[in-house]
């Protein structure tokens, strides 16, 4: 089974001046896309909170969220993201069709 990666425009909510393009891992078992903390802290996203997640090792861990708009395939949405840490992977989580609207 392989890998499927999908080309992504994530932007600052406040100031869609400021974004990134990305090839991020698709992973619909996450409920949030996750990005290294340090592409979202240049692109200006604003730490909302502190929210806990199970990895896939069944681990509890606590990172970082913020919200920014997300774009893939044409559609968007303003959505959470997850401010990654080193070791952690980014990957561009579900969101349903009707969220890209």
């Amino acid at each position: 089974m392989g890998q499927v990666v999908a080309k992504v425009r994530v932007s600052n909510p406040h100031d869609k001046s400021k974004y990134l393009d990305l090839e991020l891992l698709v992973d619909t078992g996450s409920t949030c896309t996750w990005i290294n903390g340090g592409r979202l802290k240049s692109l200006g996203i604003e730490i909302m909170g502190e929210r806990k997640f199970r990895t896939i090792e069944n681990r509890i861990v606590e990172r970082k969220i913020g919200e920014a708009v997300v774009e893939c395939l044409s559609r968007k949405a303003t959505t959470i993201v997850v401010f990654a840490q080193e070791g952690d992977n980014e990957v561009f989580g579900y969101m349903r069709l009707k969220d890209l609207d």
